[in-house]
């Protein structure tokens, strides 16, 4: 069976699809995260994700953590830079008591302001443990580096100053103006037919006002690139090198991911991890990411290493840059690529869970959302030359930015 769809009178869609199992997958996302504020509200989407448990107008934040967990399901949320998305998983008989518990938090939350306070200790906690993390810091610091000055550059979690002037008030505001019905998609796995959730979802979700997205994110800016260097009190140096990258309706945006997969994606067997990890031993962790956004993406490549191997593996990582740049993929290594890349892809869509949040994302920003069979078709498309076209365009050296903690 493939995939049901619904629009609500107030904008909000639905997207499911029926599975076999005893376990329901529902989530809730918003297109709503860190670029959505302004610089004074540096924080507040991510403040937001923590604080909307706390309490609703007829729960406490005791009561919501229950209703779940009372039944043996669980609930969660995450915040990125373009997206607000509470989920949860639970046994399919609770679908209704699901769905009602989401839209009183995402709707009726209360924000009390002795929650806040509290929570505002933890995420500090959380921030100081993240700088204590070069590993994971310097992602940050790469893409303030890359988007310097622009909302999607700043950091996700804020900063203590900033978060510790948030009021009640500047929550409701926030909420008020990005949590718009028409940027809201409720995304649902399981056993259930469609009508009875569909019913469900009306019942519980008709009553929310329409409150339609009538603005535009601010524009990018230029884009310089840039090399900096920090000394940090660490064993190991870290660096990341990388450039802005396509945005994820781009046409080379799949051909990119392929190109990623094969220079230094999840595989054992990515270039970059044969040539620094398996051929010198010069690194544990070596990778490279592409992250799309809705204008633009980044691409990069990470790795941690002893301070005096950093040059003798960024000369290694150009050499394999300038393979893919001027040598095609023959027949055979190109269908091993496509094929590997299927492969992960069809492993990661058996996670049911993963499967809501992925058909919930791409319903959100594409309101449709391609088979598997229909991506796969896609990917075995991809030519040589297209993967050449790309690395010559993201790769270009001349465009290349580095962060280096020493």
């Amino acid at each position: 069976m493939g995939y049901e769809y619904f629009t609500l009178a107030n904008g909000i869609r639905i997207i499911h699809k029926q599975a076999p199992g005893t376990v329901g997958h529902l989530g809730i996302i918003i297109n709503t995260g860190s670029r959505d504020e302004e610089e004074h509200e540096h924080g507040i989407a991510h403040f937001i994700e923590h604080v909307i448990f706390k309490g609703t107008h007829k729960r406490k934040a005791y009561h919501i953590l229950s209703r779940m967990e009372d039944v043996g399901g669980e609930i969660d949320a995450y915040t990125t830079k373009e997206e607000t998305c509470i989920y949860g998983a639970f046994l399919t008989e609770h679908y209704q008591r699901a769905i009602e518990l989401f839209s009183d938090i995402v709707f009726n939350s209360s924000y009390p302001e002795k929650e806040l306070e509290k929570e505002k200790e933890v995420i500090i906690d959380e921030i100081n443990s993240y700088k204590d993390s070069p590993a994971e810091l310097i992602f940050d610091d790469f893409e303030e580096l890359l988007f310097n000055g622009h909302p999607i550059g700043r950091n996700i979690l804020g900063d203590p100053k900033s978060l510790l002037k948030y009021t009640r008030n500047d929550l409701l505001n926030f909420v008020k103006k990005n949590f718009n019905t028409n940027q809201i998609v409720l995304c649902s796995v399981g056993d259930i037919k469609f009508s009875k959730l569909k019913n469900w979802v009306q019942k519980y979700f008709d009553g929310v006002a329409p409150n339609l997205r009538e603005s535009r994110r601010e524009v990018l800016n230029g884009y310089t690139p840039t090399t900096k260097q920090f000394t940090k009190d660490t064993y190991q140096a870290h660096c990341i090198i990388g450039n802005r990258a396509y945005a994820i309706n781009d046409k080379k945006r799949l051909p990119l991911e392929l190109l990623n997969n094969i220079l230094g994606g999840p595989g054992m067997n990515s270039r970059l991890n044969l040539a620094l990890r398996e051929k010198h031993g010069f690194t544990y962790n070596i990778e490279s990411f592409y992250n799309p956004y809705t204008d633009t993406g980044i691409f990069g490549i990470y790795f941690g290493t002893e301070q005096e191997k950093i040059e003798r593996s960024l000369k290694i990582i150009n050499a394999e840059i300038k393979k893919l740049q001027s040598s095609p993929l023959g027949i055979l290594q190109l269908d091993r690529a496509k094929k590997q890349m299927i492969g992960q892809m069809a492993i990661g869509a058996e996670s049911k869970s993963s499967l809501m949040l992925n058909i919930g994302r791409s319903y959100l920003l594409f309101d449709k959302v391609d088979s598997l069979e229909t991506v796969y078709e896609k990917i075995n498309k991809v030519t040589s030359s297209e993967l050449i076209e790309v690395a010559n365009e993201i790769f270009d050296f001349k465009k290349r930015s580095s962060l280096i903690y020493y």
